[in-house]
C-alpha cells in the first residue's frame, strides 16, 4: 500500500483531504491493508462535480482511501494488459500522450499519401458517450481473461458497481481505474480495427480514433462496419455529430491539432482559449503545446501575456 500511496500523492499533497489522510498515514494504510485482505473493504460514495475544459464535464471524485486502492489496482494489473495493447492506442500510456499522436498521424499521413504526391482522406471518428455507455459485465468479462484470482475480480467488481448511470452501466470521469478500464475495452475496437479490417493506418486515443484510406466511399463503409462492431459487442455506438471524412489538404482536426500538408496548427478554439487563460503558471505547459506545432505567433504572444502577469 506504502507503494500505491506514494505514486497516488505525487502532486496531490496540498490537497486537503489528501492531508488529512496523511495525518494518520500508518494507520489509514495498514487499516485499509487489513480491509481489503478480510475481505471487509468497501468503496465510499463519490462526490460530483462539474468542470469547463472547455466543455462541461461531470466529475466523480473518490475519497482518498479509495484512490489509493485505485493505485494500488492500476499498478498491479496494468503490465498485464499493457503487453496486449496495440502501439498506435495513445490515451494514458507512458510514452504516449496526445502530442505523440498527432506525430504518429502525421507520419500516416505522409505515408499513405506518398509524401502529399496522392490524395488520402482521413475518417475521424469519436464512440457517443463512451464513459456513461461502458457495460459493467461485459467489462467484467475483458477483464477476467486475464486476472484469474477470485479476490482480486470481486475487488475488480466492487469498484466497477461503485459507479452507475443506470442499467449497469458507466465509469466515472475522474478515477484512475477508468483511463485503464477504458483501454481495456476499446483494445476490442483495436483489435477488430487492425486484425479483421486490416487497417494499415489506424490510430485511437480514448475514444477518438482515425483511419487513413485513398476511397472516400471505402472510408464510408468501414465507419459502418465498425458502429455494428460496437453495438453488438460493446454496447457502444459513433457519435452522429463527431463524423468526418476530410482531405489532408482541407485538414486534419486531432486532439487540439490541425493537420495540413504543410504545416500543423493549433486548433483556432483551442488557440482563443490558450490565449484568454494565458498567466505564468500554464505558460510551460501552453508553451508545450505550441512547440508540436508551427505557432510561433501563438508562442511570442504567450510569452507577451503571460510575463505582464
Amino acid at each position: 500500500m506504502f507503494a500505491a500511496w506514494a505514486r497516488f500523492s505525487d502532486g496531490k499533497r496540498s490537497k486537503a483531504d489528501v492531508m488529512a489522510f496523511e495525518l494518520r498515514l500508518e494507520d489509514n494504510l495498514f487499516s485499509l491493508r487489513d480491509n481489503l485482505f478480510s475481505g471487509e473493504y468497501h468503496h465510499d460514495p463519490y462526490k460530483p462535480f462539474t468542470i469547463y475544459d472547455p466543455k462541461q464535464r461531470r466529475i466523480h471524485k473518490a475519497a482518498v482511501k479509495d484512490r489509493v486502492v485505485h493505485q494500488a489496482i492500476v499498478n498491479v494489473i496494468e503490465p498485464f494488459f499493457e503487453k496486449q495493447f496495440i502501439y498506435d492506442s495513445y490515451s494514458c500510456r507512458i510514452g504516449k500522450g496526445t502530442h505523440a499522436a498527432v506525430d504518429r498521424l502525421h507520419i500516416f499521413l505522409r505515408q499513405a499519401s506518398s509524401n502529399n504526391t496522392r490524395t488520402v482522406y482521413a475518417l475521424k471518428c469519436d464512440v457517443k458517450k463512451f464513459f456513461a455507455s461502458v457495460n459493467h459485465d461485459t467489462l467484467l468479462i475483458l477483464l477476467a481473461r486475464q486476472i484469474k484470482d477470485p479476490k482480486t475480480i470481486e475487488l475488480l467488481q466492487q469498484i466497477i458497481g461503485s459507479f452507475s448511470v443506470g442499467d449497469h452501466r458507466g465509469i466515472p470521469l475522474g478515477n484512475l481505474t477508468s483511463q485503464l478500464f477504458a483501454n481495456i475495452y476499446l483494445h476490442e475496437l483495436d483489435r477488430y480495427a487492425k486484425i479483421f479490417l486490416r487497417e494499415k493506418y489506424y490510430l485511437r486515443y480514448c475514444d477518438d480514433f482515425v483511419v487513413l484510406g485513398q476511397d472516400r466511399k471505402y472510408l464510408l463503409a468501414t465507419a459502418d462496419d465498425i458502429d455494428v462492431f460496437l453495438k453488438c459487442v460493446l454496447s457502444l455506438s459513433l457519435h452522429p455529430k463527431k463524423f468526418f471524412i476530410r482531405t489532408w489538404g482541407q485538414g486534419i482536426d486531432f486532439l487540439g491539432s490541425v493537420l495540413m500538408p504543410h504545416a500543423t496548427v493549433v486548433r483556432p478554439t483551442t488557440a482563443q482559449r490558450m490565449l484568454k487563460r494565458a498567466h505564468q503558471d500554464n505558460r510551460a505547459s501552453y508553451l508545450g503545446v505550441c512547440s508540436h506545432a508551427d505557432a510561433f505567433e501563438l508562442e511570442q504572444i504567450i510569452l507577451t501575456k503571460s510575463a505582464r502577469l
